[in-house]
């Protein structure tokens, strides 16, 4: 039926309810069916990517979320101009792990600036490191100095180099409080506002990979920082 009467909003009641609200339950409800089914749960999850048709729906979307996760996976949230399903306006995706055999999971926190949105900064489990999506913001005043040209000399510098620059050295700290580091990043993905600026954020890439993860980069609507430009998505080895 495309989306069921339980993930919208009642046409002959439209202010009872939220659609962004009723689908991401109706979707975790699923998930969580999911999970259990391959013998784990949304208690172990560590990582997860969100994308919203509309970005303004992100804060109703995690009030929601905050309902499921009581310790949140790692997690990167894109906007994207649609969805397979008619009128579907998030899908979520989720890594997690089967507990037992000795496996442990442990949270990483590098001391690099706090998400303000529900999730954490990265988990390792299973000879795995999760990032979270990286923003180049400090989560107090949008875009930090050090990630934006000067406005009184705008032409000495790159605002997309200076981003790259800002969010590698941020997974740069949470690789390392892992115990792992860039060099032993397997997949990385990277979310663009404008392809254009490719060219110039390969650049900076480059220079701190010396051997270059698998890597997708994705044009966006939007990320949930202003002016952001770029998010960067990272899973890695942990240890040698």
């Amino acid at each position: 039926t495309g989306i069921p009467p339980e993930a919208r909003t009642d046409p002959a009641f439209p202010y009872y309810g939220s659609d962004i609200k009723n689908q991401t339950a109706y979707i975790l409800n699923n998930l969580k069916k999911t999970l259990e089914a391959a013998g784990s749960s949304l208690d172990h999850v560590v990582k997860a990517q969100v994308f919203l048709t509309d970005l303004n729906d992100f804060d109703a979307f995690d009030e929601v979320w905050k309902q499921y996760f009581k310790v949140p996976p790692a997690r990167s949230t894109i906007g994207t101009t649609g969805l397979l399903v008619v009128d579907t306006i998030v899908e979520i995706d989720l890594i997690g792990y089967v507990p037992g055999n000795g496996m442990t999971c442990e949270a990483i926190k590098s001391g690099i600036p706090a998400p303000l949105a529900h999730y954490t900064e990265a988990w390792k489990v299973g000879g795995l490191v999760f990032a979270a999506g990286q923003l180049p913001t400090d989560f107090k005043t949008g875009i930090p100095p050090e990630a934006r040209t000067d406005p009184a000399f705008p032409y000495y510098g790159s605002d997309i180099k200076k981003r790259t620059h800002y969010i590698l050295d941020n997974l740069k700290k949470t690789f390392e409080a892992a115990g792992s580091s860039l060099d032993h990043v397997v997949k990385a993905q990277v979310f663009l506002t404008d392809l254009n600026d490719f060219n110039a954020f390969d650049e900076v890439w480059k220079q701190y990979f010396k051997v270059p993860p698998a890597r997708s980069t994705i044009g966006t609507t939007g990320l949930l920082v202003k002016d952001a430009m770029i998010e960067v998505d990272l899973i890695g080895v942990a240890g040698s």
